[in-house]
């Protein structure tokens, strides 16, 4: 597939030699022959005019007119009166251009965790927002500016997660990050670097970890999840120093930590040293529970919050942020500097725009009536299609956990929901010891509307 330059077209990277004795014609017709049959101009590339061509090379518009004349006859470019020219469809670079796979078949309903309704971003606010950065950033603020982040954005959240999320720290303990995928891997290198080599994790939990901590020469060890949280007990035993929990919506199961579990967890950090690396991935949705603070606010020294925009606005914006302690904040800030310099200011301006002006709690209380509604939508459809089925894991954020029957077998579930273009997610594959627990399915219900939500259960429900 071609893209279709608009304009005079970007310029086109051709190689003449003024120093040999070939005519510069044939070295024309020869670069564009090479760039034709390996793939560098595409079956369909609209190429420079001859006078645009002429100009940029240097040469005269009669000789491109005669190169291109005889690509045309040896069928490599094509050309009608009026109209461009361009690589011709069976032109000898259309067979060996790359092809793309196929994309996998698109299911109908995808109840696939972890992502926000996608249809519901405020465009119209963040595009106000981002006029309004682009035509208020100061010169400093177009600079490379401080590796934090810009000022201002720093500010507004750290007012802003006080007032909400419950949390302790100053503007100049946040560092504005690419997602949470870079807020992670700032935090672990710098663990890393002060010679921790082991971490624990969620058990169920993010399998990606197995993947980045042993990147950074860390060893990641799996810790079990009951219905209170994380096993402290276990996590003493493991004798790590580090640990990523999902304290306030535990991802997968949807457990919240419970409070005697939060209060073992800050004594166990305080006593190994060690640090709590807290993902608030989706604290503002809740329903029908009271709100629960940031761990970090109990143990500020302790927790490095890392939050995100992913969820509560969309993924693409890759806007995040890490409340770090002050023993980490300097060593943090240098490993974002060394990474990418900063963050881009122009997306972070907008952000702080976004909250200040409560266009961002207004988006969010809008959501979490959708999200709830939907939420809602999930349980009749299962009492209505499949009674017996248990959900939990409801009171916050987008997803819920089903139960199925002890003997079911998680993975035929899902293979057979998938052949009827229903995709489902099997807890197996978020147990990360290889241990067998009840045969669970994980339902994210984000990015479904009603409808979605119940064609999709009702298709399945005999399965369930």
């Amino acid at each position: 597939m071609s893209i279709e330059w608009a304009g005079l077209g970007p310029e086109l990277l051709v190689r003449l030699d003024r120093a040999t004795s070939e005519p510069l014609r044939v070295q024309l017709e020869q670069e564009l022959r090479d760039a034709i049959r390996s793939g560098r101009l595409v079956a369909g590339e609209r190429l420079p005019s001859s006078r645009a061509l002429a100009a940029e090379l240097g040469i005269s518009r009669g000789l491109v007119l005669e190169c291109y004349s005889q690509l045309q006859a040896e069928g490599f470019l094509t050309s009608r009166s009026g109209s461009s020219t361009r690589v011709a469809a069976n032109a000898l670079a259309s067979a060996q251009a790359p092809t793309r796979p196929a994309p996998p078949a698109r299911l109908a309903v995808d109840f696939r965790p972890g992502v926000p309704d996608l249809t519901s971003f405020p465009r119209r606010d963040w595009a106000w927002a981002l006029r309004g950065a682009c035509l208020g950033a100061t010169p400093t603020e177009l600079d490379y500016g401080d590796p934090r982040g810009v000022e201002s954005l720093r500010a507004v959240l750290a007012g802003y997660l006080r007032r909400v999320r419950g949390t302790l720290g100053s503007p100049d303990q946040v560092v504005i990050c690419s997602g949470f995928a870079q807020g992670i891997n700032l935090v672990l290198q710098t663990l890393a670097d002060r010679g921790i080599r082991r971490l624990a994790i969620e058990d169920p939990g993010d399998d990606d970890y197995f993947t980045t901590g042993p990147r950074l020469g860390m060893q990641v060890v799996p810790i079990p999840i009951d219905e209170r949280g994380i096993d402290v007990a276990a996590l003493a035993a493991s004798e790590v120093r580090a640990v990523i929990l999902t304290p306030t919506h535990q991802f997968p199961t949807g457990i919240g930590l419970a409070p005697e579990r939060r209060q073992a967890l800050i004594a166990w950090a305080n006593e190994r040293d060690a640090t709590i690396i807290e993902d608030d991935y989706d604290a503002e949705f809740r329903y029908d529970r009271a709100p629960v603070g940031a761990l970090q606010g109990l143990a500020p020294e302790r927790v490095a919050l890392i939050g995100t925009t992913s969820k509560s606005l969309a993924p693409t914006l890759r806007l995040a942020w890490v409340l770090c302690p002050r023993a980490l904040l300097e060593a943090v800030t240098e490993e974002k500097r060394l990474s990418d310099r900063g963050s881009p200011a122009l997306e972070q301006l907008a952000l702080a725009a976004m909250i200040e002006s409560g266009r961002y709690d207004r988006h969010l209380r809008h959501m979490r009536r959708v999200y709830g509604a939907r939420r809602d939508t999930l349980i009749g459809a299962l009492d209505a299609h499949a009674p017996h089925v248990d959900l939990h894991g409801l009171a916050a954020g987008f997803h819920a956990v089903a139960d199925l029957p002890a003997d079911a077998d998680e993975h035929t579930i899902v293979e057979q929901a998938r052949e009827r273009s229903i995709g489902l997610y099997a807890m197996a594959s978020y147990r990360l010891s290889g241990q067998s627990g009840p045969p669970q399915v994980v339902l994210g219900f984000g990015n479904l509307t009603d409808a979605a939500i119940e064609r999709g259960i009702r298709t399945i429900a005999g399965l369930l």
